[in-house]
């Protein structure tokens, strides 16, 4: 796995299982942190497949790379679709805005 991306995935799933963990008074920032992460992880994500040569023109060419299988593999199943989402975001060139990533 691309070592960037393995390493923001890490953090995210740190931030997931903490956010399942928390208590009451820390669940807002916690969350909060979640999805920082998982922001920070689809940028790593986006980075690694414009990289690509040839770079997949499909939602469904992205999701057949093994790297993306061993994500999904990793992912808990809540937030598949969510990936699925921002994966197909990456294809279409759409890069969100940050207000629109806490929407």
């Amino acid at each position: 796995m691309n070592p960037n991306v393995e390493q923001a995935l890490m953090t995210t799933l740190r931030n997931w299982n903490a956010m399942a963990a928390s208590q009451n008074d820390e669940q807002e920032a916690i969350a909060d942190q979640f999805q920082s992460s998982f922001y920070l992880f689809i940028d790593a994500v986006r980075e690694w497949v414009y990289g690509l040569d040839p770079r997949p023109q499909t939602i469904d060419e992205l999701l057949d790379l093994d790297m993306t299988q061993e994500i999904l593999d990793l992912l808990p199943a809540p937030l598949h679709l969510n990936f699925e989402t921002e994966a197909e975001l990456i294809i279409d060139n759409v890069l969100r805005i940050d207000d629109d990533k806490y929407d």
